[in-house]
């Protein structure tokens, strides 16, 4: 199976999306939803996706779980709670009971967002984070080189959680090749509960003026760090429109994994994705 382990729906005409103001952002200020997308997955040969969280909200991780009941080819959620929450457990069992709860594959903060680098360091978030473990859910970190830090220092305090690293902590592309993002890079990869997302990356190049030449270097050195069986594919569509199409997407990616040899293409378009997330068959 085919996986695209990255995308997104919205509506911003029924809820507000702070990220998504100003007028570079417009292109994709409009609804997106499974009718949307399923063309082309069609058109690029992906048989499934996980659509991920977009904004601070349970009922946005509610809608989703219905989404995803109603959507066969959405094969998992990566949703928002509160990790902050002392009921947190309650709020996620009660996810779990919802028409599509089965679905529910992982949760997601948008924690580069938070004044504080350390976020995840706090005591309150901490014991969010042990909760999520402790329900066998992965964790998605959202995360820049500002917040690795913390990141790796939640990976190594919980051995037995699942990360998956969105975006490969979004390089500064467009500016050049970052030591200090490469660095912290290899640190989190050495916590072998991490996995590392190649998403996101044309729209941290420069959007008119990108290929898969420019976008290879950060590939291959995620690649050298997390090794062919925890590297996953994602399109971070609709996001990704900013920057080119879906197929032209994708095709970049594929001709940066081409270069590093059939198994980390094979893996990360698919296997990788269900292992991270424990997807049904």
């Amino acid at each position: 199976m085919i996986i695209d382990a990255h995308q997104h729906f919205w509506d911003p005409r029924r809820a507000d999306y702070p990220w998504m103001q100003g007028d570079e952002m417009a292109p994709i200020r409009r609804h997106f939803a499974p009718t949307d997308l399923a063309p082309l997955l069609k058109q690029n040969g992906i048989d499934a996706s996980i659509v991920v969280q977009c904004r601070a909200s349970l009922d946005e991780t509610e809608e989703f779980l219905r989404l995803a009941n109603a959507t066969p080819f959405v094969t998992g959620v990566v949703g928002w709670a509160d990790l902050t929450d002392p009921a947190l457990g309650d709020t996620i069992e009660r996810l779990r009971d919802l028409p599509g709860g089965d679905k529910l594959v992982g949760i997601r903060h948008q924690v580069h967002d938070e004044a504080d680098a350390d976020w995840l360091l706090r005591e309150d978030v901490k014991r969010g984070l042990k909760t999520v473990v402790a329900l066998d859910l992965a964790y998605d970190l959202l995360v820049r080189t500002r917040e690795l830090p913390a990141a790796i220092a939640t990976a190594r305090a919980l051995p037995s959680g699942r990360f998956v690293l969105d975006h490969a902590a979004k390089p500064p592309i467009a500016s050049g090749f970052d030591r200090q993002w490469a660095d912290r890079l290899a640190e989190l990869a050495a916590c072998g509960n991490v996995w590392c997302k190649i998403s996101g990356l044309a729209t941290e190049a420069v959007w008119n003026d990108w290929d898969a030449e420019r976008l290879a270097p950060y590939v291959a050195h995620a690649a050298q760090c997390f090794g062919e069986d925890r590297l996953i594919f994602g399109s971070d569509w609709p996001v990704s429109l900013l920057a080119g199409s879906y197929g032209a997407i994708k095709q970049a990616l594929e001709e940066c994994l081409a270069k590093l040899g059939g198994a980390f293409r094979d893996k990360a378009f698919g296997p990788n994705a269900a292992a991270a997330y424990r997807l049904a068959e």
